[in-house]
């Protein structure tokens, strides 16, 4: 008999729609970690790093956030990720991390519909929600599986970027 995975997908019953149809669970009352200044939480990091025992990276993967929403460029998105898969967690192996991200797919397809994502949503929410679940991550809470989260946020703004750029809030417009 196959094994599931018990759902994980917090909801709060309240959805934000998006004008392509795509939904998600509203962000109000979350905070705005899509307007944190990531560059100076980085430098914070960087200071704290060796008092507190926060992994060096992590600093990193404000960075290149950071870096992102200066640029909209995705590589910076790309450099988020494997900064974050070099840190002190269980995705070690990039084999790992995608069998946990599908789940975290799959769960969104109950909740959402399959490949409700795919419709389109902002980057600056992807990029809202992945810091928001970084931080949960670094924190320590467990309440839901917050590394995963912050992959799957990571890999949909990357998508994103890709196949709807004029989603990409941080793009750079030509005047």
């Amino acid at each position: 008999m196959e094994q599931r995975h018990e759902r994980v997908l917090k909801d709060s019953g309240d959805r934000t729609e998006f004008a392509t149809g795509a939904v998600r669970d509203m962000q109000e009352g979350k905070g705005r970690c899509d307007l944190l200044p990531l560059d100076v939480v980085a430098d914070f990091v960087k200071l704290i790093k060796f008092e507190n025992s926060v992994d060096p990276l992590a600093a990193d993967v404000f960075d290149a956030l950071e870096d992102f929403r200066g640029t909209g460029n995705g590589n910076f998105l790309v450099k988020a990720l494997a900064a974050f898969m070099s840190m002190d967690n269980s995705f070690h192996r990039w084999t790992t991390m995608l069998l946990e991200v599908s789940k975290h797919f799959e769960d969104g397809a109950v909740k959402y519909g399959e490949n409700n994502w795919q419709k389109g949503i902002p980057v600056r929410c992807y990029i809202n929600s992945g810091v928001r679940h970084f931080i949960k991550w670094l924190r320590g809470d467990d309440d839901e599986p917050h590394d995963r989260a912050f992959c799957w946020n990571i890999m949909c703004a990357l998508w994103t970027c890709k196949h709807k750029p004029d989603l990409n809030d941080y793009a750079e417009v030509p005047e």
